[in-house]
């Protein structure tokens, strides 16, 4: 049996192959991936792949989230006056759809651009968006429904994050 090389590093003798190029890679140059080990330079390869965004893709993704979120607030709002014991119910269910709905609008603004940050960006700007109406209920004294909205952004934001990112719950 032939003993195989690093090709970074001639000197260290391994048995490790990257699984998408097969160039043999030691313990130091390996990226241990969910299918296996790669290359750096196959992982970078990969990561150019995923991180399609342009620039103005963040401000997109910032402004629409930040007023979708805006609507669902005020909305929750406009409902928590009409129901009482449950209420929870509600918020859980609107939020849940908001969170989806404001990541699939935001995806088809974005023509299927992605990038890490780009979910990150969209996600703080459903936080952006509710923040007015929290502001509101904190200046007049309504902590109750403060909670509300707390549920909302509970429930919404990992549900705009996961949604934008391709993980469906």
């Amino acid at each position: 049996m032939t003993e195989l090389y690093c090709a970074n590093h001639p000197q260290k003798e391994t048995a490790l192959r990257c699984n998408r190029c097969e160039k043999p890679i030691c313990t130091s140059c390996a990226v241990h991936t969910p299918t296996g080990y790669r290359c750096k330079e196959c992982v970078k390869d990969q990561k150019k792949i995923f991180d399609t965004a342009e620039w103005y893709d963040y401000v997109v993704g910032l402004i629409s989230a930040a007023a979708l979120s805006l609507v669902a607030s005020l909305i929750i709002t406009a409902i928590s006056a009409f129901t009482g014991f449950f209420m929870f119910l509600f918020v859980a269910g609107i939020a849940g759809g908001a969170g989806t709905l404001i990541s699939n609008i935001i995806q088809r603004l974005l023509r299927g651009r992605r990038s890490k940050r780009l979910f990150i960006t969209s996600t703080a700007g459903v936080i952006l968006g509710t923040l007015p109406v929290i502001l509101f209920f904190l200046f007049t004294g309504s902590f109750f429904s403060i909670l509300w909205q707390g549920i909302y952004l509970f429930i919404a934001v990992p549900a705009v994050y996961y949604g934008l990112s391709g993980v469906r719950l």
